[in-house]
């Protein structure tokens, strides 16, 4: 209850971002297989800003 009006993190923000594009790839995927690697390939780039995080 407290955590409600709890901001999120850069990371947080980032990881729902990658896992909205994995999701919407899988679903393209099975009608257009270009749009999904467009997708797959912009989930990617925000993989990479997370792992610069990391560090």
């Amino acid at each position: 209850m407290f955590g409600l009006f709890k901001k999120k993190s850069e990371k947080q923000k980032l990881q729902e971002a990658y896992q909205k594009k994995m999701s919407e790839a899988h679903k393209v995927s099975h009608s257009n297989r270009t749009q999904a690697d467009k997708l797959m390939a912009e989930a990617e780039e925000i993989a990479k800003k997370i792992d610069q995080l990391k560090v």
